[in-house]
């Protein structure tokens, strides 16, 4: 779930139709562990992504990919240079203590060393936020409020803490799944999560209503269907997307770029990423002459009519290199590649499932890898 990088739709861009001044997404919430054995990120690889607050970016880069990162978001882009430079200039704690991850009392000060490194524009937008930088900018996102109010209004309305602690503890496949029968999946848990995670409150308070235009049916029972997966298939205790949302930071496990394996890496590879302001398709234009090797679109394609969709995936193959491949998630809107390019693309169905069968961010209905011939 990120920031969309496309400038079209039906009724107008969707930059357009919902708003891109603020910071939708403080984290991404997409797996980088299954997208970087997707794309298969190597030195020598040159990788289209989605910026969104550039995690997966900067996990791709780690890799040692060539990494261009686009959104149309200032917002998302200021999370991303904020990131790399804190990774350029601090050590691997002190990094963690900035972003948010560990407790800090003085964020502005590490922030004020950090300042000079980001482009006037990031410098702008920061300067005017200052309270979500001194909060750590990992918490910033209104996903992240949203999920607060959740862990800390509805939450406590269904279970205890020491039943949320039980939950996350190491447990195998079959004591997850009596643990889940017996002592969480309750009548009020269903009920609750199923108004918080509905349509309606999703769209007002986490994330934006237009970009539930193409999605039929309930999205809430969907969620929660794939809630039950994440508790009782997937390891909780090696979750960091649960683990934020239940305890409000990453306290177990740490998304793959924070990882300490990485950070030399990203360290290193900063000068390898790009940031581009605008869509997506505008990116790979601007790189035209190089091309890609694989492309982190996140779930672009969820919010835009199947033409649109149509168009937009023909572009990104006009900058494909033979061999590259497509990654992308749909959340509640069946979206894959068009059959019109069923003789230049080869969708990778038996991969897909392989991996979206460990995905630890377990919002999505699908994930999908194509590739180019």
């Amino acid at each position: 779930m990120v920031t969309i990088p496309s400038q079209k739709s039906e009724g107008g861009g969707i930059e357009e139709r919902a708003s891109f001044d603020l910071i939708r997404y403080g984290n991404c919430w997409e797996d980088a562990d299954i997208l970087c054995e997707a794309l298969s990120p190597h030195p020598g690889v040159r990788i289209l992504s989605v910026a969104s607050a550039g995690d997966n970016a900067l996990a791709l880069l780690a890799e040692g990919a060539e990494v261009v990162a686009a959104d149309l978001s200032i917002a998302q882009l200021a999370c991303l240079e904020l990131r790399c430079a804190a990774f350029r200039y601090l050590d691997y704690e002190e990094l963690l203590t900035f972003l948010g991850v560990r407790p800090s009392e003085d964020r502005l000060s590490t922030y004020a060393q950090l300042e000079n490194d980001l482009s006037p524009r990031a410098q702008s937008y920061w300067k005017n936020r200052q309270q979500q930088v001194a909060e750590g900018v990992i918490h910033a996102g209104k996903f992240e409020a949203y999920f607060k109010l959740f862990r800390t209004r509805v939450l406590p309305l269904i279970h205890s803490r020491q039943t949320i602690d039980r939950l996350l503890e190491d447990k195998e496949a079959d004591a997850r799944k009596s643990f889940y029968d017996k002592n969480w999946n309750s009548l009020r848990w269903r009920l609750l999560f199923r108004v918080f995670f509905s349509r309606f409150v999703m769209g007002r308070l986490g994330r934006d209503p237009e970009f539930f235009r193409y999605v039929e049916g309930s999205v809430s029972d969907r969620i929660l269907e794939r809630t039950k997966y994440a508790l009782t298939v997937l390891p909780t205790h090696e979750n960091p997307f649960l683990d934020y949302i239940l305890t409000g930071n990453f306290s177990r496990r740490l998304p793959r770029y924070l990882r300490p394996d990485r950070f030399e890496a990203i360290r290193d590879g900063l000068d390898r990423l790009t940031l581009f302001h605008g869509s997506i398709e505008k990116a790979g234009c601007a790189n035209e002459k190089s091309g890609f090797d694989g492309f982190n679109l996140s779930d672009i394609f969820e919010y835009l009519d199947p033409t649109t969709c149509r168009e937009l995936y023909s572009e990104l193959l006009a900058v494909a290199r033979p061999g590259s491949r497509l990654a992308y998630w749909n959340t509640f809107v069946p979206r894959r590649c068009p059959p019109e390019f069923a003789d230049r693309v080869t969708p990778l169905t038996e991969l897909s499932e392989r991996l979206f069968a460990r995905d630890l961010a377990f919002f999505y209905c699908n994930f999908w890898v194509d590739e180019v011939m």
